[in-house]
C-alpha cells in the first residue's frame, strides 16, 4: 500500500479547502498579519503534501527509513501547519492560544529531519 500517498492526498485535499476557507471566510475576520501566517501554515502543508506523493516513487516501502520519513513529514505537516491555523483562529477570536507557540517550530524541526532522512535515502538508496 502506498502510505505516504494517502496521506499526501488528504493532506493535499486539506490543504485547497483550508486556502479557500481562509482566502474567503475567515478574510472578514483576520488581521493581514493573521491572514499571511495562515497562508503560509496551507503553503507548507500543500508543499509536504506533495513531496508525499513523490516519496513512493522515490523511496521503497520496505526501505529502512521509509517509515521514519512519512511520520516526520505527516507529524511535521500536523504540528507546523496545524498549530499556525490554531494561532490565527484563536487570536482572530479573542482567545489565543499561547502554548501552540513552541509547537509551531517543532513541527517545523521534524520538516526538516523528513527531508534530511529523505535526501539520504536518496543518496545511499537505503
Amino acid at each position: 500500500m502506498m502510505i505516504a500517498s494517502s496521506f499526501g492526498s488528504f493532506f493535499g485535499l486539506l490543504a485547497v479547502i483550508f486556502g479557500a476557507f481562509g482566502a474567503h471566510a475567515l478574510k472578514k475576520i483576520f488581521s493581514v498579519e493573521q491572514q499571511q501566517n495562515f497562508e503560509t501554515g496551507v503553503r507548507y502543508q500543500m508543499y509536504h503534501a506533495l513531496v508525499l506523493l513523490l516519496i513512493d516513487q522515490l523511496v521503497s516501502n520496505s526501505a529502512k527509513l521509509y517509515a521514519f520519513i512519512v511520520i516526520f513529514f505527516v507529524a511535521g505537516i500536523l504540528l507546523f501547519s496545524f498549530s499556525i491555523y490554531g494561532l490565527c483562529l484563536s487570536s482572530a477570536y479573542g482567545k489565543k492560544l499561547r502554548f501552540l507557540g513552541p509547537v509551531t517550530p517543532l513541527g517545523g524541526l521534524l520538516l526538516v529531519l523528513g527531508w534530511a532522512l529523505l535526501l539520504f535515502t536518496v543518496f545511499t538508496g537505503r
